[in-house]
């Protein structure tokens, strides 16, 4: 196990409620990839994945050690550790490869029909029934006739739907520990998936070189997309009741919504808006078991 009294030091993390960090991680959660849509054209949706999590596990490592983190872990948390990062490897990467295909509201809108199915399958009620139909109901109606046919895109939507499921299952896990202890295995977690990702470094790295500017922009994605947000993940989650947690993930669709319409003017039709409001109110109906 981590050693406790080795944990790092987060004096004011108390001082705000745990649904400011939530509301923190909401803005920042979509706010870094609409920045890195805008690095595609020069990186790629693979270079950018890579620039992201390598960027973020090199913020983490000086404060988290993640060399010390696996060096401290038991048999159980260190596999915690390889699965969670490689968790944040391939859903970054088939987050990115599903933006450059398909609006970012319907990538963000299709992410929660994992976790609301999760509810389903761990309490099964008329009241998440009712929930995932909603969301699915959502989904469709954002695909529309406009989107249908990108299989591809929503392939890896729905990959990356999956894979945001299992994050939230790891990172509750992860936060059980509490915020410092969570955001130490977070650390650790994103050196697993830089290590992953890698091999998409070095075949983008000659490219990314060249540019000075390309590597800060990427940076700056990095700490926008998975520095901020899921260290305020980690201390929403290690405050907050799953359930409670689970209900105002029905922010982020909007949060998304309005995010693409400032950074990359996606502007929705009045169906998107109508999936979007459903998407909202299945999330906001479900209730996920103990």
């Amino acid at each position: 196990m981590i050693n406790p009294t080795n944990r790092i030091k987060f004096p004011s993390v108390h001082a705000l409620p745990p649904h400011a960090w939530f509301a923190v991680s909401a803005v920042f959660h979509y706010l870094g990839p609409s920045f890195a849509v805008l690095l595609f054209p020069a990186a790629g949706p693979l270079g950018t994945a890579f620039l992201r999590v390598a960027s973020a596990a090199a913020v983490f490592a000086p404060v988290t050690r993640p060399r010390r983190s696996f060096a401290r872990a038991d048999i159980a948390t260190r596999r915690l550790l390889i699965v969670l990062g490689l968790t944040l490897a391939a859903m970054n990467t088939s987050f990115y490869l599903a933006l450059e295909r398909l609006p970012m509201s319907l990538v963000a809108a299709m992410e929660f029909t994992g976790t609301i199915g999760l509810a389903l399958y761990g309490l099964r009620t008329r009241r998440n029934l009712a929930a995932l139909a909603l969301t699915v109901a959502g989904v469709f109606l954002l695909i529309g006739p406009a989107w249908s046919g990108n299989l591809p895109g929503l392939a890896w939507s729905a990959l990356n739907a999956a894979l945001f499921t299992l994050y939230v299952v790891l990172g509750h896990r992860a936060a059980q520990s509490g915020a410092a202890g969570g955001i130490e295995r977070l650390g650790a977690a994103m050196a697993v998936a830089a290590l992953a990702l890698l091999p998409l470094g070095i075949a983008t790295a000659r490219t990314l070189l060249e540019s000075p500017v390309l590597v800060a922009a990427g940076i700056g994605v990095g700490i926008c997309s998975s520095v901020i947000p899921y260290i305020c993940d980690q201390l929403a989650m290690a405050r907050l009741p799953r359930a409670s947690f689970a209900l105002l993930l029905a922010m982020l669709p909007a949060t998304a919504t309005v995010v693409a319409v400032i950074v990359l003017a996606q502007i929705p039709g009045p169906a998107d808006l109508g999936g979007i409001a459903l998407v909202m109110g299945g999330i906001a109906l479900h209730r996920p078991a103990r």
